[in-house]
């Protein structure tokens, strides 16, 4: 039977729009684009580093939310249609070196010296392009046979970073995640399904014989709070041990909670505690605290994202002395290793932990008949199913350079806060919240005529002096806010901040503020940035 003219037309229509769209995909993938491409990149990532070392070149390229907004809009909307698409591949190159300069252009410079803001670091670049192969390749990791080598990258970095810890080689394990936040939530889903394992499966039905609590560090990062939060344990219990002048956890204090809760009937799902915490990089006293969670018998958790990289350094590794005792350990590499986000490990120092936190099945992904891989399928032990292979970056950059590069960093930032330091003594009307143990340095610029004023005035000039710091690109600081007084706050994430970057910097909020003497606003304004 022959087929009608329209059934005709309509076919060959379908199949002119089957064959374009085949074209257009083709375009997208085609390996000369990709060739090219790089080569742009490389191109202008160079240019862009070599910028970074001019003095004039903004830290933050800043404009308002509104702004930014509109125009990453624009570029959307002038993005090719159906009908305007160019297959030449010149032109496609013009247009990506167009679109990868405006995001070079736009972004956020950590790697200038003049970066000393959050808790992010001014990544090894190489350590970027071991990165992008796991981008272009979309290497991912669930079950080892989506992610063979992915996997053994993580393993291995698993194996060396907690022998760097002090743990045990073969009784220890791991898993690494997509931020510090998800690692602490991970470790202390285990305490709690290792104390009070009915709320996982019965949820608010559970019938406890003790409320469960969380015993804190009162400086904890807030993600601890949110996982009591999710975990069904409750903002509420969470009981804040104490700290000392230098705001590290007594140990005292600390046993006689555990105490109270004991003769209250409460259940301790963990003891938090921080390696170093944010607000002003305080280590807490872990060998005397595990003594504690020993004795009692409690789980003890660490959140070492920040400083755990200390164990690398010789000169400092005494800051993590009693890590490896930890039941939990959450050790960020892109904090203190200098890897792009997002990479942070979980330890559990008693291999046996590595399932308690999850213990779900999914038939489709794991293969019965070979069991003897369920060990390497990593899915088992995260929330995350689909993950990215997030360990690239750190296994290249560590086989390329060797640990003692980590070493490097943490002593020359931690050197680099200390002259800060030093230099805050020097200066007239500046003084140091704390002495620091790391990169981290929290002080303010208090003249007696700003130190004679309101407390909410003296508050809102340091607000107010910090965004124009920051809007102007000058400088990229935070402030923190210590018992009610506002402070400038810094970390040296940028192992090439120099001395004299410093002191530009302190030249710079003293002339500042200073104009503020006869210009006082009457209003206090509050700046949302929050630490990390």
């Amino acid at each position: 039977m022959i087929p009608a003219p329209d059934k005709v037309v309509t076919r060959m229509t379908e199949d002119q729009e089957f064959n374009s769209a085949r074209s257009r995909i083709e375009a997208a993938f085609d390996p000369e684009l990709l060739s090219a491409a790089s080569q742009t990149l490389a191109e202008l990532l160079t240019a862009h580093a070599r910028s970074l070392t001019e003095p004039d070149t903004p830290v933050l390229n800043w404009q308002s939310p509104a702004e930014n907004l509109k125009q990453a809009l624009e570029q959307l909307l002038q993005a090719p249609t159906e009908e305007s698409v160019d297959s030449d591949i010149t032109n496609r190159i013009q247009n990506f070196r167009l679109l990868a300069k405006t995001m070079l252009d736009r972004g956020h410079n950590l790697q200038n010296p003049r970066y000393i803001g959050h808790q992010v670091p001014a990544s090894v670049p190489l350590a970027g392009l071991f990165d992008a192969i796991t981008a272009v390749t979309n290497q991912v990791m669930a079950v080892y046979e989506m992610g063979p080598w992915a996997t053994a990258v993580e393993l291995a970095l698993i194996e060396m970073i907690g022998t760097e810890i002090g743990f045990t080689p073969g009784e220890f394990t791991g898993l690494v995640t997509h931020g510090g936040s998800l690692a602490n939530l991970t470790g202390l889903l285990a305490a709690r399904n290792q104390s009070c394992p009915e709320i996982g499966t019965l949820g608010p039905q559970a019938q406890l014989d003790a409320a469960p609590v969380l015993l804190v560090s009162a400086d904890a990062h807030y993600s601890v709070t949110r996982s009591a939060n999710i975990l069904g344990i409750g903002t509420e219990q969470i009981l804040k041990i104490p700290l000392d002048e230098q705001r590290r956890i007594q140990p005292q204090a600390l046993e006689e909670l555990i105490l109270q809760c004991r003769s209250e009937q409460r259940t301790i799902i963990a003891v938090v505690a921080c390696a170093c915490a944010t607000p002003i990089g305080a280590f807490d006293p872990l060998e005397q605290i595990a003594d504690l969670c020993e004795k009692y018998k409690v789980w003890l958790h660490v959140d070492a994202a920040h400083g755990g990289p200390t164990c690398f350094s010789k000169r400092h590794r005494h800051l993590t002395r009693g890590l490896h005792r930890a039941d939990s350990v959450v050790f960020d590499a892109h904090k203190m290793m200098f890897i792009p986000a997002l990479s942070a490990f979980l330890f559990f120092k008693n291999k046996a932990h590595r399932f308690t936190a999850f213990q779900q099945q999914a038939p489709y992904l794991f293969d019965p008949s070979a069991p003897e891989i369920a060990d390497y399928d990593l899915g088992l032990r995260t929330i995350e199913c689909t993950k990215r292979a997030n360990s690239y970056a750190l296994w290249g950059t560590w086989a390329l350079f060797g640990k003692q590069l980590f070493a490097d960093l943490v002593d020359v930032t931690f050197e680099t806060a200390r002259t800060f330091h030093n230099l805050l003594k020097e200066m007239p009307d500046f003084e140091a919240v704390h002495d620091p143990q790391c990169n981290i340095v929290v002080f303010r610029y208090l003249p007696d005529w700003l130190a004679a004023l309101p407390l909410e005035q003296q508050n809102m000039i340091h607000f107010r002096v910090r965004r124009q710091i920051i809007e102007s690109g000058e400088f990229y600081i935070v402030h923190s806010v210590l018992d009610g007084q506002a402070a400038f706050r810094i970390t040296v994430m940028n192992p090439l901040t120099k001395e004299s970057h410093l002191r530009q910097l302190l030249n710079s909020i003293q002339t500042k503020v200073e104009k503020f003497r006869d210009t006082i606003p009457a209003s206090p304004q509050t700046d949302h940035c929050e630490q990390t």
